[in-house]
């Protein structure tokens, strides 16, 4: 499929690097397209709007966890996107301050879009909600709670709610690390006989096909198809949480 014309037929060229997140943000493109041409039928008027919400929400903040928290792009990459619009600025500006670190949209926290002047329900501490409020989700974008207390991890409950970044890098460590062994048991077949080495492929086959979510090109896209990479994923979202508060915090309006 063509690259989507935002950056195609763009007068300035992607710098170098770009190529790392391009095919994500390109079956994201994709993705949203195909979304808005689905029927309606059976939706409420504001639910047919959720995927445009839960998809500008994971390409932004796919592209500022590969920037921020993984290092994988570099400046000009992220510049380039917040540039060309390809992210929301607005959202990710949110994202740097306190309490607003998994805000899903800034429409949940502008009161004119609310009764009495307040925010959607999906900005209340998860900790501060009732069971039943728990199951509640913002009528506009799908979220269950983005408030900043660690709840609902995944916000949305679907495949939009995933950690794109962290997906990618467990697959391409997951990747490297199939490929050390592969060249370990070369070595090691060199010494052994006709018969372990047939146990050998045969086991190694087995291990390829519980691992087929972690392959190159996964059955389920650039989302995690399995609970165990999913598992992986919000993991290693965890453990670099503690270093969102790094994340710069110069005006990203400036780069629209």
């Amino acid at each position: 499929m063509p690259l989507p014309q935002r950056w195609h037929k763009n007068k300035k060229a992607p710098p170098e690097g770009f190529d790392v997140i391009e095919p994500t943000l390109e079956a994201l493109e994709h993705e949203l397209r195909d979304k808005i041409k689905e029927s309606n039928t059976n939706k409420r008027k504001t639910e047919s709007m959720w995927p445009v919400h839960q998809i500008n929400w994971q390409k932004s903040r796919y592209v500022y966890d590969m920037y921020y928290t993984y290092g994988r792009i570099s400046k000009q990459v992220y510049n380039y996107c917040l540039q060309q619009k390809l992210v929301d600025a607005a959202l990710i500006a949110k994202w740097k301050k306190p309490g607003y670190e998994r805000l899903c949209s800034t429409y949940v926290i502008n009161p004119r879009n609310y009764k009495f002047g307040t925010t959607s329900i999906c900005r209340v501490p998860w900790k501060d909600r009732s069971e039943e409020s728990k199951q509640a989700q913002d009528p506009t974008t799908g979220c269950y709670g983005c408030a900043s207390d660690g709840g609902a991890r995944n916000i949305f409950g679907n495949k939009y709610g995933q950690y794109l970044a962290a997906v990618q890098i467990a697959r391409e460590e997951r990747q490297t690390k199939k490929m050390e062994e592969a060249r370990k048991r070369a070595n090691q077949r060199k010494d052994d006989d006709d018969d372990e080495t047939d146990d050998s492929d045969e086991i190694d086959s087995e291990k390829e096909d519980e691992d087929s979510d972690y392959g190159p090109k996964p059955a389920a896209g650039i989302w995690a198809g399995s609970q165990q990479l999913q598992t992986q994923a919000v993991q290693m979202m965890r453990d670099n949480h503690d270093d969102d508060g790094d994340a710069e915090t110069e005006d990203e309006t400036e780069n629209e």
